[in-house]
């Protein structure tokens, strides 16, 4: 058997968790995934039960590592990438929670959220953390965690809770748990708390003293690529006290890792439960004044972070899901495409899936998801199309707030997740956007780039060079629309969100 010929990602995503292990050419040789509950207590919360998504860890490594045949003394180290913002508190003596994970799309803390903007405006933390106040990040729901929570308070000031995004609860068992398990974060992660200062990339004590949130709780900040590592694996019937863990990254930016876009103007979207458009700015951060957030885009070792601008949508995957799920239109998402190909347009119809209300460029929590043009014409065909629309409606808004911010207009997009095999969708998001969309021969990108960012922290890849020769184009769509019929699209679009405003009474 030789020894480090491959590195492993586990990817825990919002509705299931992968372990993928990749060879030196960044191919995929193994791969297992399993998918967790969702969990919706009230109207507008949504939960994830944390011991679930940790043995599910656990089961994709063990299918995983079966399924590729690879040895464990093969793997030369292992990275991890996740859901952001899902927030978890647990006991670090025994590693109980004290409450389902608070996942991202959750918007339980509007009226932590409304307080805070009252008082000091919702752009009151975006100087040092680069983020408006939103219920989507994680500072306001540990907060609410502290305040709504049992003991949760008391058990911080002690020393005993601690708080962590999944990455942290991920590497927190990895690393051996309540057996000295590591308690460490990534720069990129962090950035997406509302608590970390985006110059420093440290915690900010004046925004920890605002939310009333206790330092010691919070993870050690580590670099996303780690030649230090944080810890070795120490999983008992699962993985040895031998693998280096040192690579973390939220989903999007392993994502973006994963497309190689490390050049300042390159960009990539990812097409999942929601749609996340990052474009690198380099070293420099750049502040939005269009309604996008500056995030880190990774910390490669010691040298300088570079940054992002990002456009969240919260609901694209999701939307598909939610037709499937709750309204038995299709039996299987995959059956959307053929369902919303027995039309030929979209009816006049247009579904604003604002559940979350709208993230960017908007930021309303206010908002609610709407279909206008109803009429007696319209059949489940039209409301398929207009769902597989609604994800590249949204897109363009996000790519044309973030040409405002740069003044560069994008040339081509790069597409990854699970959406981009829907033909439909990816022809229509190249004729709204009048640009090519371009997906690579590896589509699972998040995955890719936490391998990568691992595999780079202990040279299994040399340099950025070597990634880069790596990608690979499997398809490309070119826009075919005249541009007439795309600016009536995207008016009637426009109008349709418009509707979606002030619905709920904050």
């Amino acid at each position: 058997m030789r020894k480090n010929q491959y590195v492993a990602a586990i990817d825990q995503g919002t509705t299931s968790t992968r372990f993928m292990v990749f060879d030196r050419v960044g191919e995929i040789v193994g791969v297992a995934q399993k998918e967790h509950k969702q969990i919706y207590p009230y109207a507008g919360w949504v939960e994830h039960d944390p011991t679930e998504i940790w043995a599910c860890t656990q089961e994709v490594i063990k299918a995983g590592l079966n399924e590729s045949g690879v040895g464990i003394a093969e793997i030369a180290a292992i990275g991890v990438t996740n859901q952001r913002e899902t927030t978890i508190v647990w006991d670090k003596r025994d590693g109980k929670h004290y409450h389902n994970a608070i996942v991202w799309q959750d918007t339980r803390t509007d009226k932590i959220c409304n307080d805070l903007a009252k008082e000091g405006g919702q752009d009151w933390f975006r100087a040092k953390v680069g983020l408006p106040v939103a219920t989507y990040f994680s500072g306001p729901k540990l907060k609410w965690i502290l305040e709504n929570v049992d003991g949760v308070r008391d058990a911080a000031e002690s020393g005993w809770a601690i708080f962590g995004t999944v990455d942290t609860w991920v590497i927190w068992w990895l690393t051996g748990g309540p057996k000295g398990g590591v308690h460490v974060t990534d720069v990129t992660n962090a950035s997406r708390t509302m608590l970390m200062n985006l110059d420093t990339l440290d915690w900010d004590d004046e925004i920890l003293d605002i939310m009333d949130i206790p330092r010691q709780m919070l993870p050690q900040i580590r670099p996303s690529s780690d030649p230090n590592f944080y810890g070795a694996t120490k999983v008992t019937g699962v993985l040895p006290t031998s693998i280096p863990v040192c690579g973390d990254l939220g989903d999007q930016q392993a994502a973006l890792m994963g497309q190689t876009c490390f050049t300042a103007g390159e960009a990539k979207n990812t097409y999942g439960t929601g749609c996340f458009l990052l474009r690198n700015t380099g070293t420099k951060r750049v502040d939005s004044r269009s309604g996008l957030i500056t995030t880190v885009a990774c910390r490669m070792g010691k040298e300088p972070a570079t940054y992002a601008l990002e456009g969240s949508v919260a609901i694209a995957g999701a939307l598909v899901q939610w037709l499937r799920d709750n309204l038995n239109l299709i039996g299987d998402s995959r059956d959307i495409e053929t369902l919303a190909n027995t039309v030929d347009d979209n009816g006049g119809i247009y579904f604003v899936p604002a559940f979350s209300g709208l993230f960017a460029p908007y930021w309303r929590s206010d908002a609610r998801g709407i279909i206008v043009g109803l009429t007696r014409y319209t059949n489940k065909g039209h409301i398929a199309r207009s769902v597989l629309e609604a994800t590249a409606f949204q897109t363009r808004e996000v790519v044309e707030a973030m040409q405002k911010d740069l003044d560069t207009p994008l040339e081509a997009l790069k597409v990854d997740g699970g959406m981009v095999y829907n033909d439909l969708l990816m022809q229509f998001q190249a004729d709204i956007l009048g640009i090519s969309i371009v997906r690579p021969q590896v589509v699972e990108t998040s995955s890719l780039g936490a391998a990568y960012a691992a595999g780079y922290a202990v040279g299994f890849w040399e340099n950025i060079d070597t990634l880069r020769q790596n990608w690979k184009v499997d398809k490309e769509w070119k826009p075919g629309m005249t541009e007439e019929k795309r600016e009536e699209l995207y008016r009637n679009w426009k109008r349709a969100v418009e509707r979606t405003f002030n619905w709920v009474e904050l």
